[in-house]
């Protein structure tokens, strides 16, 4: 089957090379091309000079086990994440920044080394004191503040498993993330600014928390204080200023097996229930430390911003656990990039933290980037981006215009830009240029790292020639992959390893080209790519059913120029219940009512952007919806196979009321 969502891949764009000058590949992490065919040749040798730069409690007595499709890394070795994240750099750096923050309505903070090692040590001796004990799981739930990367680090430093749930997200998906992983605590906030507003996150864990009946313990931490009023249920809630209030500032890390595990974090699954993606110490903290150090040329001396939420697995590893085993300097920002300091909308927040910090290096999605293309280049040209000299695209693949404007306006012709390929399974970045050694191509995620074996197939698994379409396959193990999803190893099984027996299938199309450069074309399953976030159209389908006017709904991703894809419902009432034919007002009502409830249900990022009502969807004779027959719809494209539809004429009036809708 070919990808669903195919970009097309011209020759001008594939002819438009970039190349590192000479100053920056002097001075680069890696400058040496031979990295790829050294690696290559034996991967087992690089993954343990990888392993080896972090700090091991007990050295590993065999590298690697692989039983397909499963696999231990690092076998018998000991080490704490947290340990390396803090502990290892607070002789030679520990007055050095770590964390430079800043919120929505201004207000700043930093944290060094050795002030982070503190607060990570004290709020995790207040988790032990509340319980919590190695492999315990605790739901975090919070901002982007300092203080959801010190609760992801605490977990970590006394071997509890953190499963952090995107602050976007609603309180049935807090609730169902939550109870799936059976955690004994919760962490949250009050509330957080997002474009001048106040969320109220703990209000969201008030209705969550009722029905978790493994949670026994809330804790809030104070964002913004007396500007919200905030319930504390009495012998259940616990402020986090109380909890840490006489605890002590240092706490011993635990020893931790190299395949214990150190996160649990969810992501869309085709069949509606979300996947808790199980990722392990040794292995996970490897991938996240070399990639980060490689990938992004960080040095000792370069402000890193990654633009991502702790939310996101993007969050997980290069906002917290790669950039701080670095000892690099992280920056953070709480609020959306369309918001100014002085309270008002603003289009230039991203470009004008750049200038007051002076960052060097901006990780960001291409949602972002098409965005501030909208909004003009005068934005980013009112200001000083000089301090950047390396960019980053993750979520997506970008396409070639927005990678130009992005190499233009933001680096100004003199910053390579990587562009990453990987996956919340994938744990870190698994195609991505080497900046000092790559040339790279707008639109191209270039190379595999080195070790890691990718390949591009047809449906039989069989690997496709250079310029020919197919399906993305990982052929090796490798050391931050999966290693199953909690508490269902059978649908772990099924979901990356049945397609192609002994190969990983992550789902999404790809080309490989003459020069080895891989191009990914989309997904080929039911996920959207949502603004850089998977979001599966079954999950949005079965809440649609639940809504008492609806008899049967179809999801598909619509594409858009800023967002990537956007979700559009066709829908069915129930006899009865829907609106009476021409009857406007209560069409408008109805597709207002269940934007609302699809938004309420999963969170704002799932909201449909179009919800057609209809008499009847395009099915097959057995009962299949054929949503690519809707994709053809929703973007305007010639339909394409009909002869397996019970009633073609379904089409037409698909068609014909969905281009009314558009008008």
């Amino acid at each position: 089957m070919a990808p669903d969502t195919e970009r097309p891949v011209s020759n001008v764009q594939a002819q438009q090379k970039f190349h590192p000058s000479p100053e920056f590949s002097r001075a680069a992490n890696v400058n040496d091309p031979e990295i790829y065919a050294r690696c290559n040749a034996n991967p087992d040798k690089f993954w343990e000079e990888c392993a080896l730069q972090l700090e091991w409690m007990k050295p590993w007595i065999q590298l690697s086990e692989w039983n397909p499709p499963h696999a231990k890394w690092f076998l018998d070795g000991k080490l704490n994440v947290s340990s390396n994240c803090l502990d290892r750099h607070l002789a030679g750096r520990g007055d050095q920044r770590a964390i430079i923050w800043e919120g929505e309505p201004g207000d700043q903070k930093t944290l060094t080394y050795r002030e982070l090692h503190a607060e990570v040590c004290r709020f995790a001796n207040g988790l032990r004191r509340l319980g919590v004990q190695k492999g315990d799981r605790v739901t975090i739930y919070m901002p982007m503040t300092p203080e959801g990367a010190i609760a992801m680090l605490a977990c970590s430093r006394i071997g509890a498993l953190h499963m952090v749930v995107f602050g976007g997200f609603s309180a049935e998906a807090l609730q169902e993330r939550t109870n799936d992983c059976g955690a004994k605590v919760v962490v949250t906030a009050d509330a957080y600014w997002r474009r001048g507003n106040l969320v109220g996150l703990k209000q969201i864990v008030d209705e969550a928390v009722p029905h978790c009946p493994t949670v026994e313990k809330v804790v809030v931490f104070q964002r913004v204080g007396a500007t919200v009023k905030t319930s504390m249920v009495e012998g259940r809630d616990i402020w986090w200023h109380d909890l840490i209030a006489d605890t002590s500032l240092e706490c011993d890390p635990e020893e931790m097996d190299a395949e214990d595990p150190l996160f649990i974090l969810y992501t869309s699954g085709s069949t509606g229930k979300p996947k808790g993606i199980l990722h392990t110490t040794g292995g996970y903290l490897t991938g996240a430390y070399i990639t980060t150090k490689l990938i992004f040329d960080i040095k000792p001396e370069d402000l890193y911003w990654c633009t991502a939420d702790i939310g996101w697995v993007t969050g997980h590893s290069y906002v917290v656990y790669g950039p701080l085993a670095n000892g690099a300097q992280v920056f953070m920002y709480e609020g959306s990039p369309d918001w100014s300091t002085e309270g008002k909308p603003g289009r230039d927040r991203f470009w004008d933290m750049i200038e007051r910090h002076k960052i060097s290096i901006l990780y960001t999605a291409p949602t972002l980037i098409r965005a501030c293309m909208k909004w003009g280049e005068e934005y980013p040209a009112s200001h000083d981006l000089s301090s950047l000299r390396l960019l980053g695209s993750v979520g997506e693949p970008i396409n070639p215009e927005a990678w130009l404007w992005y190499h233009k306006h933001i680096g100004h012709e003199r910053c390579p830009i990587v562009d990453t390929w990987w996956q919340t399974e994938t744990g870190s970045i698994m195609i991505s240029p080497l900046p000092g050694i790559v040339s790279t191509t707008p639109a191209s995620a270039t190379k595999p790292f080195p070790g890691i074996k990718a390949e591009v197939v047809n449906e039989k698994g069989e690997r496709q020639p250079a310029g020919q379409k197919g399906i993305l396959v990982i052929t090796q193990p490798w050391p931050w992959m999966l290693r199953t999803i909690w508490g269902d190893d059978a649908r772990y099984v099924k979901t990356y390893w049945s397609r192609f027996p002994g190969m990983y299938f992550p789902g999404d199309g790809a080309m490989e080209d003459e020069d080895g450069n891989f191009w990914l074309l989309g997904r080929v399953d039911d996920i959207m790519l949502v603004a850089g976030h998977n979001i599966s159209t079954m999950e949005m389908e079965s809440v649609l059913i639940e809504h008492p006017a609806i008899a049967e709904a179809a999801v598909i991703g619509k594409p858009d120029d800023v967002k990537g894809q956007v979700p559009v419902a066709f829908v069915i009432a129930r006899e009865g219940h829907g609106p009476k034919p021409g009857d406007h007002d209560a069409i408008h009502k109805l597709d207002a009512e269940l934007k609302d409830y699809v938004a309420k249900r999963l969170g704002v990022i799932c909201r449909p952007a179009d919800v057609i009502l209809t008499a009847d969807l395009p099915k097959t004779r057995s009962g299949k919806i054929m949503r690519r027959l809707l994709r053809d719809i929703a973007e305007g494209h010639i339909l394409g196979d009909t002869t397996t539809l019970a009633d073609p004429d379904v089409l037409a009036g698909i068609k014909e009321k969905y281009a009314s809708e558009e008008d």
